[in-house]
This record gives C-alpha cells, sequence and structure tokens, in this order.
C-alpha cells in the first residue's frame, strides 16, 4: 500500500460517502487514485463508464473515439450536449468530466480503437473497459489486454438487452473465446435507449472499481445477460476455449 498515492483532504471529502463502503475504504480509493482506466468509445455505454470512473475517482481516464457529435447521438450520449454538435466528442467529454472532477486526469485520443493505436493505449492503462459498437473493435482491444495481461470488462448492449463480462488474462474466458469473429450483418447503428446503454455503462464502470480496488466478486468467467423489457437478469457461466485463437497459446 506504501507506493499508493495518498489521499488530500479534499479528496477524502469529495469522496466521503463511498469511503464508507465495507472492504473499500481509504485503500480502495488510493488504488482508484493511483490507477489508469482505458476507455475505447465514450458513446452511450462507455460514456456513462467514464462518468462513473471520473465520479468516483479514478486517477487518470484514456479516452478514445473518433468523430463529431451528431443531432442522433442526443438520446443516449450523456456526456453531450446539444450545443455540442458538430464538435469532437472528445472534447465535449473532457469538459464534462472535468465539471464533474477537476480531480481526475484525463486524456483523449480522437481517434477510434485500430490496429495502428491499440498496442500502445492498453500499455499505458492499468485495465480496459471496452464499449466499442463495432465488434471488429472489441476483439482488437481483447486482443491487446490479454497479450499485455491487462483485465478487460467487455460491455455492449442492443435494444433492451445488456451483456457484460470481466477478462482477467489467464483466469477467465477471454472475448475470442466467446465470440471469435464478428459476427456476420453486424452494423455499428442499432435500436438503443439511454436508459438501457447507461444501466450496462454503470455495471462496466462498477465492475472496474471493484477490479481496481480489489472489492467483491468480479463477473469473472460469467457473462451477466439482461432484458429490460421483461426485467431479467441471469448470469451465464462461460469457459475458456482450447482452442482459442488469442488465450490458448500464452495461457495453456
Amino acid at each position: 500500500m506504501s507506493d499508493l498515492p495518498e489521499l488530500t483532504s479534499e479528496e477524502r471529502n469529495r469522496y466521503e460517502w463511498q469511503l464508507w463502503v465495507p472492504d473499500f475504504g481509504e485503500q480502495g480509493q488510493r488504488r482508484l487514485k493511483g490507477s489508469t482506466v482505458l476507455v475505447s468509445r465514450i458513446g452511450g455505454v462507455g460514456g456513462t463508464a467514464a462518468l462513473q470512473l471520473a465520479a468516483a475517482g479514478v486517477g487518470r481516464l484514456i479516452l478514445a473515439h473518433g468523430g463529431e457529435l451528431r443531432l442522433n447521438d442526443l438520446n443516449r450520449q450523456l456526456l453531450m450536449s446539444t450545443d455540442g454538435i458538430g464538435q469532437r466528442r472528445v472534447d465535449l467529454a473532457i469538459e464534462r468530466l472535468r465539471q464533474l472532477n477537476p480531480l481526475v486526469e484525463i486524456e483523449t485520443v480522437a481517434a477510434n480503437i485500430n490496429e495502428d493505436n491499440a498496442a500502445e493505449l492498453v500499455s499505458r492503462c492499468d485495465l480496459v473497459v471496452s464499449a466499442a459498437p463495432l465488434f471488429t473493435e472489441r476483439l482488437l482491444m481483447n486482443r491487446e489486454a490479454v497479450h499485455q495481461r491487462k483485465p478487460l470488462i467487455d460491455c455492449a448492449m442492443y435494444e433492451l438487452e445488456g451483456r457484460l463480462t470481466t477478462i482477467i488474462p489467464g483466469q477467465t474466458p477471454c472475448l475470442a473465446c466467446i465470440c471469435p469473429e464478428p459476427p456476420v450483418n453486424w452494423k455499428r447503428e442499432f435500436p438503443v435507449f439511454s436508459a438501457v446503454s447507461s444501466t450496462v455503462g454503470s455495471m462496466a464502470g462498477m465492475e472496474a472499481i471493484k477490479v481496481i480496488a480489489n472489492l467483491g466478486e468480479a463477473l469473472a468467467n460469467r457473462l451477466l445477460v439482461f432484458d429490460l423489457r421483461s426485467m431479467t437478469f441471469q448470469t451465464v457461466p462461460i469457459r475458456r476455449r482450447v482452442d482459442c485463437p488469442v488465450c490458448s497459446e500464452l495461457f495453456p
């Protein structure tokens, strides 16, 4: 614990109510302060995760998302506002997050995750929140996180459904064990309510906090699946594939 950053009196005051959480306390808060989290896309899911992590006091956030805000983003992207239409989403996000918590260091990357930047970005973080709508990006983040032994929270939604799992390289299945190839005919645009994407994003933020602070039981070896149309939630056991193209050779 000695190598973790100390909390200032301002931080103790800001985070006072979560410091009361059993098994978290000051040590958990110091772990958060000493951590860096990479969030891949800050739309409806990843933006909410970033919001929760900033509120909780993660020391540093790296936010990767390309493109400018459009009017039809605003039904779900809670880091944005109407007067930001046409501006870069990462610029709008950093402004909002700094308003919420100026104590959090924020770095932005105005590009989506790709082959050219994935390895370098993952190398600069302690944990990844993967919330891209495209499976090609999510599988790329998974590959780099596994190769670099970085925990990854994979989160996704469609219509009124959501899915979430926590990947701990060497201990759990990776995303490629579950989905080795991008689904055929999958598109970036799909039906979405903010209430659904925000639910998944908040859960992803909590999973990240739990892994960093060693709090509670993470969704390791389990996939959380929920349907808000019927308000049903279940966790499904998942297993590593012995022929997984990503993790089988690294962790036989």
